[in-house]
């Protein structure tokens, strides 16, 4: 199996985007009620979140020192 680089910035958008579409489903199965402009500044907020920690990271990985590079 071809491992891959861990990128935390995707995982922060993942989980926000995930969030929003559990709150959508609690309100379709009247879990609970959510507004109709609920999903915008969470998936917004999300996104600007996960854009500050993949610059960190890249910051941080450059720094770092060289890294291996697979073939192929």
């Amino acid at each position: 199996m071809l491992r891959h680089e861990f990128q935390p910035g995707k995982l922060v958008a993942g989980l926000f985007v995930t969030a929003a579409g559990v709150a959508y489903a609690g309100d379709a199965v009247d879990a609970w009620r959510v507004p109709w402009f609920a999903a915008l500044p969470l998936v917004v907020g999300g996104l600007c979140l996960a854009g500050a920690v993949a610059v960190l990271n890249r910051g941080l990985r450059r720094r770092g020192g060289p890294r291996a590079e697979g073939t192929g």
